[in-house]
């Protein structure tokens, strides 16, 4: 039976961990961490400090488990070895509080080895919904805050106590005393499992909030930016329009001139009206106006800079223009910004290429040599953004270029569906 119950528990407690982190524990992780416990459990301890000895060198092991085998950090590799243990305690300790209020009814009876099965069967069944419970509340990350683990050490250290403390021995006689006593501590662990839910939900909803304000602010930056851009894009037009209407006084004028055999003044004439051409033109094509005004307003100051541009949305292109300013206008900021105070030679590349359903956009540029910093909002809301396509967000920095992989899944976009449909 112990035998059993370490095995079980080794599965649950790595299972669990890889769960919570996102990781997938290979069978080595699941040996490594039994034969971990196995050792534990034949180490003598004190009786006054066995519990608490045993308990702590398993969280330990779990921890290394995380850390070293699964590859995650130590923040998160200490919540989760702090979260499985304590949920087996917790549950250990309801399990036992009900076993213990009908153990001296089965005391010389047959029946008491069912009932000690019966309780093993509990016990890892309710770990399962408990650690079930929590994996929906806690979202699946490889980092977590510290913070989290003030509460779990809390509830930890107290589910030791009520453990050591009333359950060290167990009585083999009926009383109304030991039976309320039973009755309290149940309620008593019943409130701590509890306790740790609303923790965590509590966590889930600032998580949650902290999400939408992010959301909310790519919205409105998002939204000021289009503005800009749609306004722009309507001078344009205006002045397209007031260009084609006095273009034939413009040819009558320089048909007036050639006749008058007035090259030099014909061949000036024609070069202003170049200039102006040019001035009403996007100096960079992508099929997408927006994305043109964008390009040509964030980098035309940028004249130290090498450019290389070259992308052609597709048509329909299945992206909504709002999303295609986020995702353009926060890269270009940040390239911008790693070119600004950086010494030789600077550049921006810009490339997209459809892949079937997919297109991949990547942004590079010259950056220093220094590590990269946090993530900050814009690359958040360029996150944001790719989601919205079932997308994928790559950042990577190699030697002194960094490069920004942007891939969105076009065909699954309601747009770019409808679109296809006969």
């Amino acid at each position: 039976m112990d035998g059993l119950f370490l095995a079980g528990q080794s599965v649950m407690h790595v299972f669990f961990t890889g769960r919570l982190t996102g990781k997938k524990p290979k069978i080595l992780s699941f040996a490594v961490y039994f034969f971990m416990l196995c050792v534990i459990q034949c180490l003598k301890f004190p009786p006054s400090l066995s519990g608490i000895l045993s308990a702590g060198m398993g969280v330990l092991a779990l921890y290394s488990i995380s850390r070293f085998l699964l590859k995650n950090q130590k923040a998160v590799s200490w919540l989760a070895a702090v979260l499985a243990f304590y949920i087996s305690q917790l549950s250990f300790g309801i399990i036992n509080s009900v076993e213990a209020a009908v153990f001296p009814y089965f005391i010389g009876n047959q029946m008491l080895s069912l009932l000690v099965w019966t309780a093993l069967a509990a016990f890892f069944a309710l770990c399962c919904c408990c650690y079930a419970a929590v994996l929906r509340l806690l979202p699946r990350t490889e980092n977590a805050p510290y913070i989290l683990l003030f509460p779990g050490l809390f509830f930890f250290a107290a589910e030791l106590y009520i453990l050591h403390t009333s359950y060290s021995f167990i009585t083999t006689s009926f009383s109304l005393e030991e039976a309320g006593k039973h009755s309290v501590l149940l309620f008593l662990q019943l409130m701590g499992l509890a306790a740790l839910f609303c923790a965590l939900y509590a966590y889930r909803q600032i998580c949650q909030g902290f999400q939408t304000q992010a959301q909310l602010r790519s919205l409105t930056q998002a939204a000021q930016a289009q503005k800009i851009y749609i306004a722009e894009a309507q001078m344009r037009y205006e002045q397209t329009k007031a260009f084609r209407h006095d273009i034939k006084n413009h040819l009558s004028v320089l048909n007036g001139l050639l006749n008058s055999g007035k090259t030099d003044e014909s061949k000036a004439y024609l070069k202003k009206l170049e200039t102006v051409s040019e001035s009403l033109s996007f100096p960079y094509q992508t099929g997408n106006p927006v994305v043109d005004i964008l390009l040509g307003e964030k980098l035309r100051l940028t004249k130290e800079v090498m450019l290389d541009i070259s992308v052609c949305l597709p048509d329909p292109c299945g992206i909504d223009d709002l999303d295609l300013c986020v995702i353009f206008a926060n890269a270009l900021d940040n390239a911008i910004n790693a070119c600004r105070f950086l010494e030789g030679e600077k550049t921006i590349r810009i490339m997209g290429k459809r892949q079937g359903d997919f297109y991949l956009l990547i942004f590079e540029n010259t950056c220093s040599g220094e590590p990269l910093p946090p993530a900050g909002t814009g690359l958040s809301n360029i996150k944001a953004a790719a989601e919205k396509y079932h997308g994928a967000v790559l950042a990577e920095k190699t030697g002194q270029v960094f490069s920004l992989h942007v891939l969105l899944n076009i065909s699954l976009h309601p747009k770019n569906i409808s679109a296809q449909k006969p």
